[in-house]
């Protein structure tokens, strides 16, 4: 909330009260607002502030100050813009980063507020601009960046070019993209969008563009046209030797104390307990320097603070590449809490109704009634008519579920879900694999290599997902609408373990006391949970059934809502339409109750408060040269979705890994450790539990619940071609299509509906209604209307899993296949199991690569292999040295036995 002062410079009065970014330049030493249609339009002589306010759906709002000082700004103006990023900071009630940005170094997060691109002009900014006519000024440029583009203008000679960088020759009746051999396809692609801005706003969209790549000049006419305006074509000649980097110098802590001085307090190893309240501090991390100020600081304390930190790095003799952060306390960046050894990584409670306080004031400081901030929106993004298949994992073994089992569920256990619903002209399908939360780990890797299998035998590339128990995504709950979710398991796996352990068998008795947590948003989205029949497993803010023998209890929390109330009601009669429950409210439950539970104990009685959640944020996951880099793009769009990369966005209680058609890794199993690798990385995903759900989704076919994250644009799903062919493609009007491929509407009865559109129900004893599997899966379908080809490339369990399913409990004769005979399951008991294929277990005929080279992160990675089978390119000798058996022997091995022994190698 903006706050007022007598002597706060007017242009802030109203800072920070709506969303969005504002712009301010130093002119004749005073602060004047740069108008919208002036936005990236920034001066070399001139200073400007710019402020980028966001309103989270959940959280106090989020203030960026970014000052930007041009290379020929006056030096007066440039630390007038340092104060006034201070100031405006204080009117913002000192809750935001703020950053200095140097002309030609601008940080990523700052160029992306100017997206395509932000082209600095020669001159001075004057509020009073007049138009320039005049001969149109021929114009070159340097693009570099994959995500965001530094343009830079350089000299209209032969020698600025180079074969590593991407040019723009911008002439009044054409616009020359000039690409170096060395120059990454996403640079060019992203140096057109950089030719399309320039087009519109320098030609009025008229004017011709031409592509000219670097040492190809035959046979084309705008290639001879853009050597003749150099005056002929010349070698470029080759760039030196890059010299190599100096070692990075130690990290240090300075204290700044209040004449300006820096004293040193420690290097490399700091804890939070360091930084004190009423002191400020600069952290030294050589190519970024953050200076912290504490709460009880004074403006005037910060602003000697800032200019110490200024001096200090003209002193030094920095780079002007040096980046200069300033953190409030309390407002701590990711990267910067990273360097203390003991921050805490969870935002408090207090903090988050703090600043849901601070967002209702905002509102109504505008003149909006707030009564109270609405919830999160728990509508499902998914058409939830579809259609469920349920397989629980055993090993090697699948057994598909009955309807009646399909949704009850054991710790114990692991499951794959297969859910077939309506998508953007066509249907689509979305695997789970469920992990239950006492599941043993060979049930883990077979439930994720089952699933893996499954989808890759699928020609339309569902999307597919890792879930854990307790930490089920919202979708998943409304797709499966009742859950129920018992204790204990029925896998050969967790029996044995159990068994060898001596642990006591929880598997759910009728016959013994047990106690149900109801939860859930509405009738069609709801879960009882088995938990411990203990007082401590009771919470205020639930409802509860306790099942005694032949006494049922309904117990109501004081702190539960009407809705709770009747969701437990509902489960009642889901669980058993025969009981007679006794109510209980919380405070007046009989001696019986706290007998079945062991005896009265404490247990939560708090009101349970959601945590902050942040925005998402998109992440390119990059492996280069063995190592697994991650970087963050700011304020994304669908155009950041390159087809040659692999991409995450984090939404922090789910992460999607989005798999470019182009980009090098093709396994989907791959993709999944790739997603887990990053939520072990702290410095980006600080307080990310490992067990949030993973998804899979691939180029062409994002499902609607990854794309509501992106104002999303179908018209360009099937343009073919690499990032750059399909940006040139769209400039010039010409893209081309697969036309019918990929993206054809499937045989419409695969999923069968009732005359109303909803999906078949199976009508039982209470009189509820449960969702059962078609006849046809759209796996089913899709491996029919390929042929026999497609359907005999796939394993033998896929073919029988998906041929057909059990129906309202009996079973269902699927639609023969030509050639082959129907095939049929005939109940929830029936098993497949995985075969092995024919494999050329000795290598014979088989090219060898070293381990070195084979293995997921290599510095010299073997391409043109089949990534999920790294191993068999191993030679005998080095396969028997690391696994410590024969091929042979391998692959007698348990599918999941063999995906551990590769995991373990890094070979999977």
């Amino acid at each position: 909330m903006p706050i007022v002062t007598k002597d706060m410079d007017s242009a802030f009065q109203t800072a920070g009260a709506n969303p969005g970014l504002e712009v301010w330049c130093i002119e004749n030493q005073r602060l004047v607002s740069v108008s919208n249609s002036s936005h990236g339009k920034f001066y070399t002589g001139s200073a400007y502030l710019v402020l980028n306010a966001v309103f989270p759906k959940i959280g106090p709002p989020q203030y960026d100050i970014h000052y930007w000082l041009g290379n020929e700004a006056k030096k007066v103006d440039s630390s007038l813009a340092s104060d006034k990023a201070l100031d405006l900071d204080a009117a913002l009630g000192s809750c935001s980063v703020q950053y200095r940005e140097i002309q030609g170094q601008e940080s990523q997060k700052f160029l992306s507020y100017f997206r395509p691109c932000l082209i600095p002009i020669e001159g001075v900014f004057t509020s009073k601009q007049g138009n320039l006519n005049g001969e149109y000024q021929v114009s070159m440029y340097t693009c570099k960046g994959d995500y965001v583009v530094h343009v830079k203008e350089v000299p209209f000679l032969r020698s600025s070019l180079n074969h590593e960088d991407v040019f723009i020759l911008d002439t009044a009746l054409k616009i020359f993209l000039f690409s170096g051999c060395n120059s990454t396809i996403q640079e060019r692609a992203k140096a057109l969008e950089v030719v399309q801005y320039i087009k519109e706003n320098k030609h009025g969209g008229k004017c011709e563009v031409a592509t000219i790549e670097d040492g190809k000049f035959v046979g084309d006419s705008d290639v001879g046209e853009f050597w003749s305006l150099f005056g002929g074509y010349a070698p470029i000649p080759r760039d030196s030797p890059c010299v190599q980097e100096s070692e990075t110098p130690p990290v240090k802590l300075f204290w700044i104390n209040l004449q300006g001085k820096l004293c040193e307090t420690g290097s490399n190893a700091f804890s939070k307990e360091m930084l004190e309240t009423e002191k400020c501090y600069m952290l030294d991390c050589d190519g970024e320097i953050f200076v912290w100020m504490g709460r009880q600081t004074l403006l005037t304390e910060r602003r000697t603070a800032i200019r110490a930190v200024e001096e200090f790095v003209r002193n030094e003799g920095r780079s002007n590449k040096t980046h200069l952060t300033f953190l409030s306390e309390g407002l701590e960046s990711t990267i910067f809490r990273s360097y203390f050894t003991n921050w805490p990584k969870t935002v408090e409670p207090r903090l988050y109704e703090e600043g849901k306080e601070k967002v209702a004031a905002i509102f109504k400081h505008q003149g909006y009634e707030v009564k109270e901030l609405p919830e999160e929106d728990n509508e499902p993004s998914i058409d939830c008519t579809g259609t469920i298949k349920v397989w629980r994992v055993d090993g090697d073994e699948l057994s598909l579920l009955s309807v009646t089992e399909l949704t009850k569920l054991y710790s114990g256990d692991c499951y794959i879900v297969q859910y077939t619903f309506p998508g953007n002209g066509r249907d689509e399908t979305l695997f789970y694999a469920w992990l239950g939360s006492k599941c043993v780990t060979e049930d883990k890797a077979a439930a994720i290599s089952h699933m893996s299998t499954m989808a890759d035998s699928i020609r339309t590339s569902p999307a597919m997902a890792q879930i854990h128990e307790g930490k089920e995504p919202a979708q998943f709950f409304s797709i499966l609408q009742r859950v129920i979710i018992f204790k204990g398991g029925t896998s050969s796996g967790y029996r044995k373990f159990i068994e060898e352990k001596g642990i006591v068998d929880e598997t759910y008795n009728k016959n013994l006391v047990t106690l149900f947590r109801v939860q859930g948003t509405s009738p069609d989205n709801m879960q009882a949970i088995q938990v411990d029949q203990v007082s401590t497993s009771l919470n205020s803010s639930y409802c509860y059934i306790l099942q005694n023998k032949a006494s049922i209890y309904t117990w109501i929390g004081s702190l539960s809502s009407a809705r709770d109330h009747n969701l437990l009601d509902r489960m009642v009669e889901l669980l058993n339409p025969t009981w007679l429950p006794v109510s209980v409210r919380e405070g007046n439950e009989p001696d019986i109750f706290w007998d079945a539970l062991g005896g009265k104990a404490e247990y939560p009685k708090g009101k349970e408060i959601q945590g902050f959640i942040d925005d998402p944020h998109l992440f390119a996951l990059k492996i280069a040269r063995g190592d697994f880099k991650v970087k963050e793009i700011y304020n994304y769009t669908q155009d950041d979705l390159i087809t040659e990369d692999i991409l995450l966005l984090d939404c922090q209680r789910e992460i999607y890994v989005w798999v470019g058609l182009h980009s090098a890794i093709k396994s989907k199993q791959e993709v999944l450790h790739l997603g887990l690798k990053f939520l072990e990385m702290d410095v980006l995903v600080e307080g990310l539990s490992m067990n949030i759900p993973i998804y899979i989704v691939t180029e062409g076919h994002e499902p609607p619940f990854f794309t509501r994250f992106f104002s999303w644009d179908h018209s360009n799903e099937n343009i073919v071609g690499n990032s750059f062919e399909r940006k040139l493609a769209i400039l010039k009007g010409k893209p081309k299509t697969l036309e019918g491929h990929n993206r054809t509407p499937l045989k419409a009865n695969s999923r069968p509906s009732t005359p109303n559109g909803h999906r078949n129900i199976s009508v039982f004893s209470n009189g509820r209604g449960r969702s059962s599997s078609p006849i046809l899966s759209s796996a089913g379908s899709d491996l029919r209307q390929s042929g026999d080809r497609l359907l005999s490339s796939s394993t033998p369990v896929v073919k029988k899993l998906l041929e057909g399913s059990p129906s309202h409990g009996s079973a269902e004769k699927t639609m023969p296949q030509s050639g082959s005979p129907a095939t049929e399951l005939s109940s929830s008991d029936e098993t497949v199991s995985f075969p092995q294929k024919d494999r050329n277990v000795d290598g014979e005929n088989m090219a060898t690569y070293p381990y070195e080279r084979l293995r997921v992160v290599s510095a010299n990675p073997v391409t043109g292999i089949d990534l999920t089978k790294r191993e068999v390119y191993l030679s005998n000798e080095e396969f028997r040295e690391k696994f410590g058996m024969p091929k042979s022997a391998f692959y007698k091995l348990p599918r999941w036995k063999q995906n551990k022994l590769k995991m373990s190698l890094d070979l999977f």
